[in-house]
């Protein structure tokens, strides 16, 4: 393998463990700042060494050994904690691969729940505790939250700088909030976690269009997130939504990677286990006997779809009036976008255009792919050919995933083909 190829898969690597090894080093060191700095040091290491070694048969462990070493060192150096040093050293030697996974299946001692929980202290703003733990948790570059959030690429990086620097200030303790401060923290949390699984879902960037490694994260924690906070709908309305969307992973892409949309699925081949277990988090949020907020509501989406058993037994009409409902509970111009949708699948591409068309001087959807994208698909059905050619090309010009972009260009010429 050369050593490009080599930094390929250090990279990829590195995407599923970075969140792993930020999380214990910040459960030593008590600062996520100086956690990520040790945990990109074991990172150059690897890149400085594994194309001239090889890639270890355990890359996830060596660079946990390798980055709570140069935490060790750190600790040293600064004599802080010499029991604390000594103790974490013996812990690193005495077995030549440590089992790090047992350690993070604890569901009272997870150190990424920690570390969520610490990113969303609320001495940081609503926005910045979400762009630095997607940073830390998620593994996401500034760009990729950037496209999550529709800002500014330089907003995010300042926004991710000062959360970082607000937290070394403030020394903010690395656990797990009292029961009395859970529900105030709980809705960046939420939020952190559906932004995260949705950038594993459909990724903004990128030559794949899903990355199941995030969404198998941003589940795990949604799970874990339901045990401790039981009386929250919410929570589990959250965890039933990313049970029913993590169902269609085998059916959301072809065999080259080319994405198959929700309606071209081969609904045979969703995870029905995965679907009841959604279903059972819906009911049990039901039973609380509270208000549907958003996740929920978005369950309740998710969940029409996955009772369809074909495309065209799903029930529009209902999923339209859920989609009524979640632009009262949570108003955005996405949420207007996928209300238009569900209106021109249910009253006809028409309808759906008239809402559209409310959105397209709207600033945060400028540079937004899906709009000219689903603009072209209305008009397209209403038979306006040469405009749905134009639309699915600004579309294709706007994506930043590579898959995705392959697709409007198909759908372009399909357009243009008589």
């Amino acid at each position: 393998m050369n050593e490009r190829n080599v930094h390929r898969v250090i990279d990829g690597i590195w995407r599923i463990e970075s969140a792993k090894i930020i999380a214990s080093l910040a459960r030593m060191v008590r600062d996520v700042g100086l956690a990520e700095d040790l945990a990109q040091d074991s990172l150059i290491i690897a890149l400085e060494r594994w194309p001239e070694t090889r890639i270890p048969d355990n890359p996830g462990a060596w660079l946990m050994t390798t980055a709570k070493r140069r935490a060790i060192d750190h600790l040293r150096r600064n004599k802080l904690r010499d029991r604390k040093y000594e103790e974490l050293g013996w812990e690193i030697d005495r077995q030549r691969e440590p089992d790090w996974d047992e350690a993070l299946d604890d569901p009272i001692g997870d150190d990424l729940l920690r570390l969520i929980f610490t990113t969303c202290h609320p001495i940081l703003s609503t926005d910045a505790r979400v762009a630095l733990t997607l940073r830390l948790l998620g593994g996401l570059t500034t760009e990729e939250i950037a496209s999550a959030f529709l800002v500014p690429e330089a907003t995010i990086a300042q926004r991710i700088v000062r959360a970082k620097r607000s937290l070394a200030a403030a020394n903010v303790p690395f656990e797990l909030p009292p029961k009395a401060e859970l529900a105030a923290r709980l809705s960046s949390v939420l939020e952190v976690i559906y932004l995260m699984f949705n950038e594993g879902y459909a990724a903004s960037s990128g030559g794949s269009w899903i990355r199941p490694m995030l969404c198998s994260e941003a589940l795990r924690l949604g799970r874990i997130l339901a045990e401790i906070a039981p009386d929250e709908p919410e929570v589990h309305g959250l965890a039933a939504l990313m049970e029913i969307q993590s169902s269609r992973f085998r059916a959301r892409v072809g065999q080259d990677g080319e994405p198959i949309l929700l309606l071209d699925q081969n609904r045979a081949l969703w995870d029905h286990l995965l679907i009841r277990r959604g279903g059972a988090a819906i009911s049990r949020a039901e039973r609380l006997g509270k208000a549907f907020g958003p996740y929920l509501i978005q369950a309740s989406i998710a969940a029409c779809h996955a009772r369809a058993r074909t495309s065209s037994e799903t029930d529009w009409v209902r999923i339209s009036a859920l989609y009524d409902a979640l632009s009262q509970a949570a108003p955005s111009p996405v949420v207007e976008l996928n209300r238009a949708v569900a209106l021109s699948m249910a009253f006809g591409p028409a309808i759906g255009l008239e809402v559209l068309d409310t959105l397209m001087e709207e600033p945060s959807l400028k540079n937004y792919h899906l709009l000219p994208s689903v603009r072209g698909d209305f008009l397209m059905k209403l038979g306006r050919k040469t405009e749905a050619c134009l639309a699915f090309k600004r579309a294709a010009n706007l994506a930043r995933n590579e898959k995705e972009r392959v697709l409007l260009l198909k759908r372009a010429a399909e357009c243009s083909a008589d």
